[in-house]
């Protein structure tokens, strides 16, 4: 996401993601390629050129929390347009009068994105921002569409073309008649995925289509739509092939040309979360070998590292001395404490690598470019990551990270 400068027009992405649905339950947190749908759909949102303000509206608290962590803003449906019937256009309309509010500025263009096309590309947002920028009153993505389109019942105003009642007839030809694929017209399908319009006249029509309205063509192998179980188990099987090897989306694991630097929560991450208490008070704690194998391995490599905490105690700073690594910890606010330790090192947040586990890790996920969770975080926490690792925290997650970024098994 390009942050507007005053003067800059804002085009604002929303993303409606409700918590209910009927045909695929919890459907907007459904993981495909191990990433929760509207986790995906904001990530593409902040990747694309043009596109300054990414929106979240939601109803469901287990949502937002997973749109906040991949780092979009989020705005609260009320019930009154959240239910079965409640239209896209009525949430889109929602969420651009509170970021009005909230920023005192309104958007001169407004995308309407649906997670729900689990295989949306930045490229579909950026060609749908682009089109209304260069004059488009609307846009919408679409795929060449080759097929023969059948309808059940009377042809009605259709006609059917060789007389007979009843049955099939065709919609988009005449069944008597089979014309090769290139005699016939370019039929183009709505893939569900993107639409952009300008926003005084969304305001006015109420319609996503008003105006001109400009087809932004995109491959045809990456559209599909969830709207049920048979969808999700389509897209899961489909994701290793669509996600997997394509630079900078889910499925993608960082690289040392990836990263500057990085950053490592404690409790949780480096530990299993348990905290063994004496008759004294005093805590101990679990920790892996092979995770400080991973860490000397990186710190070699000559990466800056920095362990985060929440917590003050003196069993992390033990731990970081034993490491050599620098610490901050007692930290209300480690977002802010990474910012501003980002800036003190000279360090772009995006070529940060911050690894975490709970839901005050959110936050930081938000400002780095590879937030990534240990395998036991929370649910919320490994939707909004950009990787998941296969290990545990505290049975050598760091160690199994420091393999990616190295490029090489760590003995």
């Amino acid at each position: 996401m390009s942050p507007s400068t005053p003067g800059s027009p804002v085009v604002l992405a929303v993303i409606p993601a409700r918590g209910g649905s009927k045909g695929v339950p919890a459907k907007n947190l459904a993981t495909v390629g191990g990433v929760p749908l509207v986790v995906r759909a904001v990530r593409e949102c902040l990747a694309a050129r043009g596109v300054t303000h990414t929106v979240v509206s939601t109803d469901d608290e287990a949502i937002a929390e997973a749109a906040r962590g991949a780092g979009a803003e989020v705005v609260r449906r009320p019930a009154g347009i959240a239910g079965d019937t409640a239209t896209s256009e009525a949430a889109v309309l929602h969420a651009m009068d509170v970021h009005a509010e909230r920023h005192g500025r309104e958007a001169e263009a407004v995308l309407l994105v649906q997670c729900t096309s689990p295989f949306l590309t930045r490229e579909d947002v950026e060609g749908v921002a682009a089109a209304v920028a260069g004059g488009a009153d609307s846009a919408l993505t679409v795929a060449p569409f080759h097929g023969f389109v059948w309808r059940e019942g009377d042809a009605g105003d259709a006609g059917d073309f060789d007389g007979a009642a009843g049955g099939g007839h065709g919609v988009n030809h005449d069944k008597a008649y089979r014309p090769r694929r290139q005699d016939r017209p370019q039929d183009l399908l709505e893939t569900g995925a993107a639409y952009a319009m300008r926003a005084g006249g969304f305001r006015e029509a109420g319609h996503r289509f008003f105006g001109r309205t400009e087809l932004v063509r995109t491959d045809p192998a990456r559209v599909l739509e969830v709207d049920d179980p048979h969808d999700l188990a389509r897209a899961r099987a489909l994701a290793p092939l669509l996600d997997g090897g394509t630079e900078g989306r889910p499925g993608a694991l960082p690289d040392r040309d990836d990263v500057d630097a990085v950053v490592l929560d404690f409790d949780g991450t480096q530990t299993d979360d348990r905290v063994y208490v004496d008759s004294d008070g005093r805590e101990t704690v679990a920790v892996h070998r092979g995770d400080g194998l991973g860490i000397a391995a990186l710190r070699r490599a000559g990466l800056p590292l920095l362990i985060l905490s929440t917590e003050e105690n003196p069993v992390v700073a033990a731990r970081a001395r034993k490491l050599r690594i620098p610490v901050l910890h007692g930290v209300d606010r480690k977002d802010l404490a990474l910012k501003q330790w980002c800036e003190e090192q000279g360090i772009a947040p995006e070529r940060v690598l911050y690894v975490g586990n709970d839901v005050n890790d959110l936050p930081c996920f938000g400002l780095v470019g590879w937030p990534v969770a240990v395998a036991s975080a929370h649910d919320v926490v490994r939707g909004a990551a950009r990787a998941v690792t296969s290990t545990p925290g505290g049975a050598g997650a760091i160690r199994e990270i420091a393999s990616w970024i190295l490029g090489k098994e760590l003995s």
